[in-house]
């Protein structure tokens, strides 16, 4: 059995605070209704949290209802899929991500700006059905990463794919930039538009695909804000 912090008060906030309270517990339930259902999906997302940790917050969301953990039919590990309880978090998920829009995006320091999990949220973000064909190549290339500054998107018809190899497939489109400028632009501080103009951003490729952008590649759901 997993302990949890007991407050002691029949409050209902307090009570829902011992089951997401601890820490990484809010952002492994974002991995979970973002689509993330296999452990190392759910750590791509969290590069930073140690595995033994990530176990723990899964084994304590388990006993608690908020997720089901079964085995993968015919392969290897498990799955961890959200239940009732855990899939009506999802407003509240996008309310706080709305309030931080709001009033802490300002307190963004350039170690948030994460290059893994930048490209799981451009993966998560590639519009399939809005790209021709049956196979499309998207390679990133980060002017600030000296280690793999390159990155690749293989999107094909069953999934999306991030490679820190080259596939040894043409590439369709080519995306120079720092990470910085490209996670402004995924979570709208700034444009598309604005950072080709500036020559912070290069994208090459057809028009077909570089036209418009946002047409095949969704901005962050804040980006509203």
């Amino acid at each position: 059995m997993v302990k949890t912090i007991k407050y002691g008060q029949f409050c209902p906030i307090a009570k829902a605070t011992e089951l997401l309270g601890d820490r990484w517990s809010l952002l492994i339930i974002r991995e979970l209704l973002m689509g993330a259902n296999r452990f190392s999906q759910i750590k791509n997302g969290l590069s930073s949290i140690s595995p033994t940790l990530l176990t723990t917050r899964l084994k304590a969301f388990e006993e608690n209802g908020l997720l089901y953990k079964r085995m993968v039919s015919g392969r290897r590990g498990y799955e961890y899929l959200p239940t009732e309880p855990m899939k009506d978090l999802l407003p509240v998920i996008l309310s706080l991500g709305d309030w931080g829009m709001k009033w802490a995006k300002d307190n963004l320091t350039d170690e948030d700006y994460d290059v893994e999990f930048l490209m799981t949220c451009l993966q998560r973000s590639i519009i399939k059905e809005k790209l021709p064909g049956d196979h499309t190549i998207i390679q990133f290339k980060f002017l600030d990463i000296i280690d793999h500054p390159n990155w690749w998107l293989i999107v094909s018809p069953e999934d999306v794919d991030i490679c820190v190899k080259d596939p040894g497939h043409d590439v369709d489109v080519f995306f120079t930039s720092s990470v910085k400028t490209l996670t402004d632009v995924w979570i709208g501080h700034d444009t598309y538009r604005r950072v080709i103009n500036a020559q912070d951003l290069v994208v090459v490729g057809p028009k077909a695909l570089t036209r418009n952008i946002n047409s095949w590649l969704s901005s962050s759901p804040f980006a509203r804000e």
